[in-house]
């Protein structure tokens, strides 16, 4: 219970807060199938009053070496401030963000800086971008693109739709004159408040239809919040489960202990114990039997816990992949609520046979053998 409550906690808050991160007032528009966003997109998307700034963006995969390794890297040639816009948290470690008319300017992000702790990238130095120009989804070429590291970005952590550890951000300009990138590959919109993401994404759908798609963070939020809370009734429900079991295993125990000791509960009633007292020692026999196991159970959780964990999450899109490594969340609360729990089984499996020994007659007690 501790285990799986704290790592379905702990992942489920992690997620949450990198989704809340990107700002709910943030929508991306995709085109889907072959159609192509333009400037009229663009311009129609700027229409709505409630919109702060839109931008299109291109985004592409590429490969960087430095260290004498390669490492995967995510293009997104864009309008920086609106990316640090929707990203509150986006901050420069050292350097700075690229002028708006510096083609060969690059943000780089700190995995691709950094290696095991090693600077490899610093403010100044040239990289080396291999790019695939795809067209038709097959590779046409591989353009090898240099371009000047102008600013690298504090460690972020993973983050859906851009991600900001493995992030090349160039400005939109480079994305065609550097890379022959050709076709917008999205719409970057940043809300006023997000209280209009639904009638913003409801519009959008209903004037394009299936040529879109759009995609809202506060939605996807509200996704991982409901799959969260059906995980979480699901944990519930197996909770319930090993709840009966452990009942039925302390039951079954105590009633084993109570007939082994039938001979000595009768003389204890013989001398002068009453039926209280009997089923108090029988019930707190079972209460210290489920303490212990309750604090080697709670103890194994924990470390249970921090090693499943530790393993990582990894999500997989297409060619591109994330992993999450979220720590349990190990609160008082879980802790307060398994500790009754097991309070509980103890009352509740030791009270059958507690009542068997308040019930067995001191005579008959003492001519068993």
């Amino acid at each position: 219970m501790v285990m799986m409550g704290s790592i379905v906690s702990g992942y489920s808050s992690y997620v949450l807060s990198q989704v809340q991160a990107l700002g709910q007032n943030v929508v991306v528009i995709f085109p889907s199938g072959t159609y192509d966003l333009s400037q009229a997109d663009l311009d129609y998307v700027r229409s709505f009053e409630y919109v702060d700034s839109a931008e299109p963006f291109y985004s592409l995969q590429g490969l960087v070496r430095r260290c004498g390794s390669e490492v995967q890297v995510y293009v997104y040639a864009i309008k920086p401030e609106v990316v640090f816009k929707a990203m509150g948290n986006l901050r420069v470690a050292r350097g700075e963000v690229p002028l708006e008319s510096d083609l060969l300017g690059a943000l780089v992000g700190h995995r691709v800086a950094v290696a095991d702790d090693e600077i490899c990238l610093d403010v100044g130095d040239v990289i080396s971008l291999l790019v695939a120009e795809v067209e038709g989804g097959r590779v046409r070429r591989v353009n090898n693109v240099n371009l000047v590291v102008s600013g690298i970005l504090e460690e972020y952590g993973g983050a859906f739709i851009l991600s900001p550890d493995q992030m090349v951000l160039v400005n939109l300009e480079a994305g065609s004159k550097l890379f022959n990138a050709r076709k917008w590959s999205g719409i970057f919109v940043v809300l006023k408040s997000s209280e209009y993401v639904r009638d913003f994404t409801r519009a959008i759908r209903s004037s394009y239809g299936g040529n879109v798609e759009v995609v809202s963070f506060a939605a996807i939020a509200d996704v991982i919040s409901s799959v969260t809370a059906a995980v979480s009734f699901i944990n519930y429900v197996t909770s319930l489960s090993a709840f009966a079991v452990a009942v039925a295993g302390v039951s079954a125990t105590m009633i084993t202990s109570v007939i082994e000791r039938t001979r000595e509960i009768g003389v204890m009633k013989a001398v002068g114990f009453t039926n209280r007292q009997v089923v108090a020692m029988v019930l707190v026999e079972s209460l210290v039997m489920c303490a212990v196991g309750a604090t080697a159970g709670i103890a194994f959780g924990v470390l249970g816990a921090y090693m499943l964990s530790g393993q990582g999450l990894v999500i997989r899109a297409g060619a591109q992949s994330m992993v999450i490594a979220a720590k349990p969340d190990i609160s008082p609360g879980l802790l307060a609520e398994t500790a009754s729990l097991t309070i509980l089984v103890g009352l509740v499996g030791g009270s059958l046979p507690a009542y068997m020994a308040a019930k067995i007659p001191p005579a008959v007690a003492l001519r068993y053998e």
